[in-house]
C-alpha cells in the first residue's frame, strides 16, 4: 500500500538514491510516496526516482520513529546464531520486500567469542545483481543491527559475489511473499 505524505517531507533529509547507493539530502517540502516500510527504514518515491530513508528520520516524512522490535534490542544471556539470523531477517533490500535471509542473500554466518568477552559476528552475503549499488547501505544495516545486540562486540558484513546469487535460493517464505509459489 502506498502511502503519501502530501504536504512534504517536514525537514531536509538524508536519502540513498536506489539502485545507485548515492547519498544526496532531500530538501523541505519535496513530496514523497512511501512505497514500502520494511526492517525500519523507509523506500519512497520522490523527485522522479526512488530513495531509501533510514528509520531514524521518520520524523522527515511527519512519522513517528520507530521503535527498536525485540529482534534487535537487548537480549540478556549469551548471544546465539538464532538471535543473529532473526535480526537480519529484520533487513531488506528497499526494493523488494522480502528479508535478506528469505531472499538467500546470506552466504556465511561466523560467530567468535573475543578473549575480553563478548563477541565478533561475520557475515558474508551477496546481492540480487552485481551493479546494485545499495550493497554498502544493505550492509550497513545488517551490521548496525548486529552491533545492537547485547554480547556482540565487533560484527563485519562482506558483501561476496560467488556464488552468483539465483532465483532458487529464495527460500520458500521468500517465494510465498514474491507470489512464487
Amino acid at each position: 500500500m502506498e502511502e503519501t505524505v502530501s504536504k512534504g517531507l517536514k525537514r531536509d533529509c538524508v536519502a540513498v538514491q536506489i539502485p545507485a547507493g548515492t547519498s544526496l539530502t532531500l530538501p523541505a517540502g519535496t513530496e514523497a510516496h512511501i512505497l514500502q516500510t520494511l526492517g525500519g527504514n523507509f523506500t519512497v518515491h520522490a523527485l522522479g526516482g526512488l530513495y531509501r530513508i533510514a528509520a531514524q528520520d521518520a520524523d522527515a516524512l511527519g512519522l513517528e520513529v520507530p521503535l527498536e522490535t525485540p529482534a534487535v534490542s537487548a537480549v540478556a544471556g549469551p548471544i546465539s546464531e538464532a538471535q543473529i539470523w532473526t535480526t537480519l531477517k529484520s533487513c531488506y533490500d528497499p526494493e523488494i520486500p522480502v528479508n535478506i535471509v528469505d531472499l538467500g542473500l546470506i552466504y556465511d554466518l561466523v560467530v567468535e567469542p573475543l578473549p575480553a568477552g563478548g563477541n565478533r559476528v561475520q557475515v558474508k552475503m551477496t546481492l540480487t545483481a552485481p551493479g546494485c549499488g545499495m550493497g554498502p547501505a544493505i550492509a550497513g544495516d545488517a551490521q548496525q543491527k548486529i552491533l545492537a545486540l547485547q554480547g556482540v562486540e565487533e560484527a563485519s558484513v562482506e558483501v561476496v559475489w560467488d556464488p552468483p546469487w539465483h532465483q532458487s535460493m529464495i527460500t520458500a517464505d521468500g517465494r510465498k511473499v514474491l507470489g512464487l509459489g
